[in-house]
Order: C-alpha cells, then sequence, then structure tokens
C-alpha cells in the first residue's frame, strides 16, 4: 500500500488553499479530486464576490476567519496578479424598516472588525448610482470581485512548486482509521494510508465522512442544499458598485453583482433542493427576479434577464433554522488523530479560504 504523510480531498478552492499552506509548511501532499478538473463544484458556481465582513455572528469563524481572509486574498491577488477589483458594494434599504437595519449591520460590522462602512442618505446613494432606487444604504468600500478560476490555478501552482500532487478523476469510496493512520480506498481499488487526511469534499463532505469506518457518526451533520440561481442581464449595467439588498433569512437576497469585464447578474435567490446536482435553471424564475430587483433598479428592461447558471449551498442548517457558522472539526473534536472535516464551508468561503488553509494548517 502506497503511504503519502498528507491528503487532502477535494480540489476546490478551500481543498487548494489548504493543501498549498501544507505545501509550504514542507509537508508532502496529494490531493484527491472527483471530477476531471479543479473547481467545478460550488468554487465555480458563485458571485466570485470578496467579502468584506459584514454579516456574520461577531466571534464566529466565518466572521474571523472572513476579515482576516479578505486581507490576505487581496496581497495574494496583488503579489500573483490575480485578476480583482475592490468595487466596493452598496446595501440598500427600500423602505423605512431596512433602513433601521443598516444601522445594525454596520455596528455588527464593526463588532467584527469592519470599521469603513459609510451609511448614505438617498440623496448620497444615488449621487453615486443614478440609476438605485433606495431610501438609504450601507457603502462597503472593501468588497470586491475576482477572477476564482485564476485563483484556483495560482494556488495549484504554489502546491505543484512546493512538490505537492494533484490526482483528478479519483473519488474515494471509503476511509478506515487505523493506527497512527488514514487508509483511504479509491473506487477503482486503489488504497493509500495518510498520516493527516483533510476533507474539503464540500457538497460530498458529509457523504464522504459517513464512509470513514471508525469516526463516531454522531460527529457528522446532516446535509441540505440551498441552490441558488442567477439570471446574467442583456446589455451593460448601469452600476459601478455591486449592489445588495438587506439580507434575508437564507441568503443576502437577490444581488447584484459585476464581473470583471463589467457585465452584470443577479442572483442568487434560494430554492431549497434534494440533491446537489439540481442545477438547471428555470427560467419561469426570472419572474421573481423582476420584482426584486426593480425594488431597487426600477429602471431594469423587460426581457433583459436571461438565464444563467445555478450553484448549491452547502448548508448544515434545515432551511427552518438559524444560519449556522462553518464547521472545522479537527481531533481535538472527534477524536481520531490526523482528521481534519471541513462541513458546511458556503459562502464566505471563496473571501476566507486562504484563512481556512492557515486554521487547518494549524490543527494538524
Amino acid at each position: 500500500m502506497d503511504q503519502v504523510d498528507a491528503v487532502v480531498i477535494g480540489a476546490g478552492v478551500v481543498g487548494l488553499a489548504v493543501a498549498r499552506a501544507l505545501a509550504l509548511q514542507g509537508r508532502e501532499v496529494l490531493v484527491l479530486e472527483a471530477a476531471d478538473a479543479i473547481g467545478t463544484g460550488t468554487s465555480s458556481r458563485n458571485s466570485e464576490v470578496i467579502h468584506a465582513g459584514i454579516y456574520y455572528a461577531p466571534g464566529s469563524l466565518k466572521a474571523s476567519l472572513c476579515v482576516q481572509g479578505k486581507q490576505l486574498l487581496y496581497a495574494y491577488c496583488a503579489e500573483r496578479g490575480i485578476a480583482h477589483q475592490r468595487c466596493g458594494k452598496l446595501i440598500v434599504a427600500t423602505d423605512a424598516e431596512q433602513l433601521a437595519q443598516l444601522e445594525k449591520i454596520r455596528l455588527q460590522a464593526a463588532a467584527n472588525g469592519v470599521d469603513d462602512l459609510q451609511l448614505l442618505d438617498r440623496a448620497a446613494a444615488r449621487a453615486l448610482e443614478p440609476q438605485l432606487e433606495c431610501t438609504g444604504a450601507l457603502l462597503s468600500p472593501s468588497t470586491g470581485i475576482v477572477d476564482s478560476h485564476a485563483l484556483m490555478l495560482a494556488l495549484l501552482g504554489d502546491l505543484e512548486n512546493a512538490g505537492g500532487l494533484l490526482a483528478l478523476n479519483s473519488p474515494l469510496a471509503q476511509m478506515q482509521i487505523a493506527q497512527d493512520a488514514i487508509i483511504l480506498e479509491a473506487e477503482d481499488g486503489t488504497r493509500l494510508q495518510a498520516r493527516t487526511v483533510v476533507n474539503a469534499a464540500g457538497l460530498q463532505a458529509q457523504a464522504l465522512a459517513r464512509r470513514c469506518a471508525g469516526l463516531d457518526p454522531r460527529h457528522v451533520p446532516p446535509s441540505y442544499y440551498a441552490k441558488g440561481n442567477y439570471f446574467t442581464l442583456a446589455g451593460r449595467a448601469p452600476f459601478q458598485h455591486l449592489i445588495y439588498p438587506a439580507p434575508q433569512a437564507a441568503g443576502l437576497g437577490v444581488h447584484l453583482t459585476l464581473d470583471l469585464g463589467g457585465q452584470a447578474k443577479f442572483g442568487p435567490d434560494v430554492q431549497w433542493v434534494d440533491s446537489p446536482d439540481d442545477l438547471v435553471v428555470d427560467p419561469a424564475r426570472g419572474k421573481a427576479f423582476y420584482a426584486e430587483v426593480r425594488k431597487y433598479w426600477p429602471g431594469l428592461p423587460d426581457g433583459a434577464l436571461l438565464p444563467g447558471y445555478a450553484g448549491i449551498r452547502p448548508k448544515i442548517q434545515a432551511p427552518h433554522e438559524a444560519a449556522k457558522d462553518f464547521l472545522v472539526q479537527g481531533p481535538a473534536v472527534h477524536g481520531v488523530p490526523g482528521l481534519v472535516n471541513l462541513f458546511g464551508i458556503e459562502s464566505p468561503g471563496l473571501t476566507s479560504c486562504l484563512a481556512i488553509a492557515e486554521h487547518v494548517a494549524r490543527l494538524v
């Protein structure tokens, strides 16, 4: 049986960042990816936003890792020449109740160490974005966008330059806890023995953990799938900033984001589904998008929204439950030496990837 020091399961942005961090510590690292390319799951089906760290509960991993990760990510992108833009975003209130919510958001962000938010009245917000309709807004100047695929390629390059390896088309059948090691068996029968294993399998992380003989199943949370549909805008948007409505229960509302070419997309909405493979965008959902977007952009033309793509948020809470934090389980939690499970790594996972990697590297 082949032996390797550390195995990272999943070549999304978080898995690649973790593998890079371990390799830069001088460890022998192998990344196993079930698909035929890197980043084909959640990492490539999101808004590509660099989040500021505004919405998350103070003291949570989401808050601390997002704020730290944002700083690390901007520096990494600048150093590596990865396309990104610190374009800023406006969180907009469209009624009096939401206007009061903006101040609560500002205070929560400050508790997370985000102290650059600016509360704008309607006139000031429209001075920045003349097509915007609102009663007020919060300006977040440190929010941005990034080319997520270029980021993953840079992380992979660092990993390989440090001696790490990537194996595509390598789905795992099961894992087994052994004496001072973890045995991994691929679906083709190949067996590996590793001293450290990081389960960064995203939407499949819980399913994989349940196939780990010797791991107490009580430590594996249930899986829920919150689909987010995106619609793209035909033509150019008259906005320079990202536009977010006041937050909703399961997500951040149907927001307007821009890509690095200036093209706009709207989403994601929240559609609870039974399968992580449910990725088809129903054009009929566009009707609700028009209604939501026109609350802050009444000038959205009829027929301007085209079905784009969908992603799945890997939730660890049911639809009726409050949002939960990232769940990073090391040996101190489940008692298995060398094993780290990453559950519920949804937004702001992309922003937090380098900080998550440092956190995991410390655990192992």
